[in-house]
């Protein structure tokens, strides 16, 4: 039973076993999400757990996704409702559908993961995505206007969220992330909030619909009137103004009244110079940075398969965008997008498609997941908007297929779409950054518990480390090596490097147990005291210094003729 295996670290065929077991056990449902976490957690002292990281991160994830999906109910009483649904829990659903996928795909171990993906995979496509999209969607055909009070809709954001800062005299930058959903945001919200000095909060706001690059970016600027061109370009219009590329942004940005302001891509931001880019940020109130990677791969056919990976790479470069601008004296962030997505990692049925096609008076612009036109003609698999309904000037019509299908489009990919109106992609992320003067971090604390008796025996100790409060995002990890030492320093047993990043509130959760097997050298040390060390690493150095110690006595009966 690999149960009686989780504690030992004696072979690398030990976390094969355990790996193996893990994937049919979840697979199998025999196992709660509770326990594969508990065990994935003690696995992670191992010597070869950064081997298969990815693998225990992948099983733990689909566990948890299982148990996430038996727990929710994916019922509706308005849109407003299922909208706040979704923020409140749905949105874990796709958040561990997108990690399980992530670490699959780079553990590189796709035959031992292929039944358990598949049934992910059908579980995420049938039991969730198109069933939440069917429910919500009866109530996008019935809403007369296409808001989700008390959220506030994407138009309103400069008003809502940029406005304040000004008022009160405080520069503010905005980050639009291309594409990144609102659970994306979630994992960055974390991240964030484990930095020192960084508090950060997340709310949510409806996108525009269609839920395009074009129209998300335009509502983020301020504006009085949005309008989609009566032209096959696709292109939203402010007040008049084409919104299209980082120059007529910043020409909207300076039309506002009174206003300082300007934008730029964050490669731009990156490569300029510390006294640059400060010189950049006092010389305007607002300062717009646009991000764009999660989009640019999942938009392309050869490349969508990548989006998660891009995900991954995001929250990454976001972390180090943040960081650029407080280094600048930018004390207030607000981090957006334009859209969400919808991302399927296998080849889309036929059914996943609308049968016919969009057909009207005039069509002038065709997306996989919505069709802009004069006179569009009512389709069964189409739902059709007004601009008006939609809260946009102008006389464009915009259909949009039902619940998640696409339309076919040549030469584009399928598995990755955004424009249509499904919560995944109408749902977007509002996060508010500050950075503090104060430090604001500190660092989880952990105690040897002595057991029975202080004497060692035998050719090996066990011990018990009590992890003394949970970690959180402030409270963090910390990373300790421990070993049984004589009085001089020397090592005589082998050596743990341990990780104590437990995050229950439930004190017996937070003990690990570890079995310290000695060396040969321990015979010299018979009769002597000895003592257990954990040891902390100076950061910026290889050199440990001790954190705490407990001390024990040797006294065995027989030594070993073994070099080990």
């Amino acid at each position: 039973d690999f149960r009686e295996l989780i504690d030992l670290d004696y072979f690398r065929l030990i976390d094969q076993k355990i790996v193996s077991d893990l994937v049919r056990e979840t697979l199998s449902r025999t196992v709660s999400a509770g326990d594969v976490t508990l065990w994935v957690r003690r696995r992670r002292q191992g010597r070869w757990f950064r081997e298969f990281s990815h693998l225990y991160e992948a099983i733990e994830d689909a566990a948890r996704f299982l148990h996430a999906l038996d727990e929710a109910n994916l019922s509706m009483e308005s849109l407003a409702d299922g909208v706040q649904r979704y923020c409140g829990s749905w949105f874990r659903i796709d958040q561990l559908y997108r990690k399980f996928t992530y670490h699959v795909r780079i553990s590189g171990q796709a035959t031992l993961m292929s039944a358990l993906s598949d049934r992910i995979e059908n579980l995420y496509s049938n039991s969730y995505l198109l069933k939440l999209g069917d429910a919500f969607q009866i109530f996008v055909d019935t809403a007369p206007r296409w808001e989700a009070f008390p959220l506030h809709t994407q138009k309103e954001f400069f008003e809502r969220r940029v406005r304040p800062f000004l008022r009160k005299e405080n520069k503010v930058c905005v980050i639009v992330s291309d594409a990144l959903r609102f659970e994306i945001a979630d994992e960055l919200l974390s991240l964030i909030r484990q930095e020192d000095r960084y508090s950060a909060e997340l709310e949510a706001a409806l996108s525009m619909l269609p839920s395009y690059t074009q129209l998300g970016m335009g509502a983020l600027l301020p504006n009085g009137e949005l309008a989609i061109a009566e032209d096959e370009s696709g292109a939203v219009f402010v007040d008049g103004q084409d919104s299209r590329g980082t120059e007529n942004r910043i020409k909207i940005l300076s039309k506002a009244n009174g206003l300082r302001a300007t934008a730029c891509k964050t490669d731009e931001l990156m490569a300029m110079k510390g006294d640059d880019c400060r010189a950049l940020v006092r010389e305007h109130d607002v300062l717009f940075v646009y991000h764009n990677r999660i989009d640019a791969v999942g938009d392309k056919r050869e490349s969508e398969e990548r989006v998660f990976e891009a995900a991954e790479e995001s929250l990454q470069e976001i972390v180090r965008l943040v960081k650029k601008l407080t280094g600048a004296n930018v004390n207030n962030i607000l981090v957006t997008s334009d859209h969400g997505f919808i991302y399927q990692n296998r080849a889309l049925d036929e059914s996943d498609f609308f049968g016919g096609e969009a057909k009207g008076e005039r069509i002038l612009y065709r997306d996989r997941r919505f069709v802009l036109g004069k006179g569009l003609l009512p389709s069964p698999g189409l739902h059709t908007f007004t601009s008006a309904r939609l809260g946009l000037s102008g006389g464009v019509e915009v259909q949009i297929p039902k619940s998640i299908n696409r339309l076919r489009l040549k030469g584009s990919g399928s598995r990755f779409v955004h424009g249509g109106a499904s919560l995944q992609e109408v749902v977007v992320p509002v996060l508010r950054i500050n950075k503090r003067r104060t430090s604001d971090l500190s660092s989880v604390e952990v105690e040897i518990v002595r057991g029975g008796s202080a004497l060692i025996t035998s050719g090996q100790i066990a011990a018990t480390l009590y992890q003394t409060e949970a970690a959180t995002e402030k409270v963090q990890p910390r990373h300790l090596r421990a070993g049984i030492f004589t009085e001089s320093g020397e090592l005589i047993s082998d050596s743990h490097d341990l990780t104590f990043d437990l995050t229950s509130e439930n004190p017996r959760e937070r003990e690990q147990q570890v079995r310290f097997l000695l060396t040969r050298k321990a015979d010299e040390a018979n009769g002597r005291d000895v003592y257990l060390r954990l040891e902390e690493k100076v950061p910026g150095t290889s050199y440990f210094k001790e954190y705490t110690s407990l001390r024990y006595t040797m006294r065995r009966s027989f030594t070993s003729d073994f070099d080990f």
